[in-house]
């Protein structure tokens, strides 16, 4: 059985599971998602916070195609060492 097959199967069981059974799948799986859960510190919101302001106020930015043919550019010179 395919995976998305598998997926959405679980999910439909989920939706309409009974209590308990939804909290014993989730034991089971409990330390794995929490794992999954992404926490920022005050530190790195802060730089979010000032680099949203500094694109606001009209920042020189980089588009996502000249980031992307940087990247390639310091992948081929990682790979010539």
């Amino acid at each position: 059985m395919r995976t998305a097959i598998i997926r959405q199967k679980l999910h439909q069981f989920i939706e309409t599971a009974e209590e308990k059974k939804v909290k014993a799948i989730y034991a089971l799986l409990e330390d794995e998602i929490a794992q999954d859960e992404w926490e920022y510190t005050d530190e790195f919101k802060a730089d979010l916070d000032r680099r949203f302001a500094y694109y606001k106020d009209g920042g020189k930015m980089v588009s996502a195609k000249d980031a992307n043919k940087q990247i390639n550019e310091l992948f081929k010179k990682s790979k010539k060492k």
